[in-house]
């Protein structure tokens, strides 16, 4: 499967702002937007004037990046976000707050999306008490959630378990910490969603 296997944080440095793609690291003084806020390569401290495309092409990029999806997966949530009835910004958000990836790091169970992701690849959590590991599965209401018992002694989990009870899930989400479950109340609205992006942008970039 075609990843991105680069520098997570030249992505955020080139966006101009946090996209949190390295969890903790990103709240702290190491966060490479914080010690360069200019875009990286030769010319990136440069004045640079950008153009309306440019401006709605950024929005994109940043909104694909947040979630990790590819170009062409992206399209294919902006087509079926364009079918369905509604504002089609808000369900291109919604599609992408369902994947099972996101959901794994809405509930706590992951430190950034991109960590959440490998833990799914790597069968740590099953899907109403079945094996699941395709990061992109849009999960349903009702769905439900669940790590692995020989999954709770792996270091990296013990690590994330022993912070999970400071973190609350978003409202449409309900965690149980006691047996490390998670299930989906209801579909999220916009005011649900805090990714800081303007999506009527991304909507004009796709109706030129």
């Amino acid at each position: 499967m075609a990843r991105y296997n680069g520098p997570v944080c030249r992505l955020c440095r080139r966006e101009g702002t946090k996209l949190y793609l390295k969890g903790e690291r990103c709240y702290t003084g190491k966060c490479a937007v914080d010690r360069r806020t200019y875009a990286p390569g030769q010319h990136g401290q440069g004045r640079k004037k950008v153009s309306e495309y440019g401006v709605q092409l950024r929005e994109k990029q940043k909104l694909r990046r947040i979630y990790g999806v590819l170009e062409r997966p992206f399209s294919n949530y902006f087509d079926k976000a364009e079918r369905q009835k509604g504002i089609t910004g808000e369900n291109l958000l919604r599609l992408l707050e369902r994947r099972f990836d996101n959901i794994v790091y809405r509930l706590g169970f992951a430190r950034s999306r991109n960590e959440a992701r490998q833990l799914v690849l790597h069968n740590h959590f099953t899907l109403n008490g079945k094996k699941a590991n395709i990061a992109s599965i849009q999960l349903r209401v009702g769905d439900v959630i669940q790590l692995k018992e020989k999954s709770k002694d792996s270091p990296i989990f013990q690590e994330i378990l022993a912070a999970l009870g400071q973190k609350s899930a978003p409202a449409w989400l309900e965690l149980d910490v006691n047996t490390l479950s998670g299930r989906v109340l209801a579909l999220p609205n916009r005011e649900d969603i805090d990714t800081n992006v303007q999506e009527h942008l991304i909507v004009e970039l796709y109706s030129r």
